[in-house]
């Protein structure tokens, strides 16, 4: 299964929320953000060496605490020598070796963010409350709708139950996800600023629970896909 967390607007929490997911789904986590990553650099080929078909993917894959990565370059001549034609290849080889690959979409809706979600079997949206994020996800919505890639799960972060709980409702009604609010905490910065997954910072903080369910979800609709498509 090939998952893509995406949403429009930068810093809204998506490499947040791939980080979690590799982690709650033992997937690898793939950094598409060919200009300007966010995920832990690695320490050998990277996924501009890869695309640009200097390095095997499954042999770039690197691990960094409990989540395994195929970390990408920071380099401009890195970004302009991947052919990004080739992503659905690389990913695909990924799926095959480990099963599942999450990846990190880069902000906005440029060329490579519709490459990434057309090569996915479904995909996560992530916004925050404010409307400037949301209005960026319901346009990356519509892209995906017309690549025809699923939106498996919406995640409203850096929200508050109490305050948030109204929006959350509006919003799974008009996506037509299931919509997780991950809540403002600064264990979520702190893991994130670690490049660790917050249960391997603390536990009980209720991110935890959050990227869970999201999982949860996702698994649910991985079966339904699998059992439709005959995806393993």
């Amino acid at each position: 299964m090939i998952v893509a967390v995406t949403g429009g607007k930068g810093g809204v929490g998506k490499s947040t929320t791939s980080l979690n997911l590799g982690y709650e789904l033992d997937a690898v986590v793939v950094d598409g953000d060919l200009a300007t990553a966010d995920l832990p650099p690695g320490t050998g080929p990277d996924l501009h060496d890869v695309l640009a078909g200097r390095a095997d993917p499954v042999a770039a894959v690197e691990r960094f605490g409990p989540v395994r990565y195929l970390s990408c370059g920071r380099t401009l001549a890195g970004a302009r020598a991947a052919d990004l034609s080739a992503l659905d290849r690389v990913v695909e080889r990924l799926e095959r070796e480990y099963g599942r690959v999450v990846i990190d979409c880069p902000a906005g809706l440029a060329r490579d963010v519709g490459t990434q979600l057309e090569t996915a079997h479904l995909a996560v949206l992530v916004t925050t409350p404010d409307e400037a994020a949301l209005v960026d996800a319901v346009r990356t919505r519509r892209v995906a709708a017309d690549l025809e890639t699923p939106i498996a799960s919406v995640v409203l972060n850096r929200a508050d139950r109490d305050e948030h709980g109204d929006l959350a409702s509006r919003v799974e009604e008009r996506f037509g996800a299931t919509t997780t609010i991950v809540e403002d905490r600064a264990t979520v910065d702190e893991a994130q600023s670690r490049w660790l997954p917050v249960d391997d910072v603390d536990p009980d903080c209720p991110a935890v629970g959050a990227f869970d369910e999201i999982a949860r979800t996702i698994e649910r609709s991985e079966q339904r896909i699998s059992s439709r498509i005959g995806v393993h």
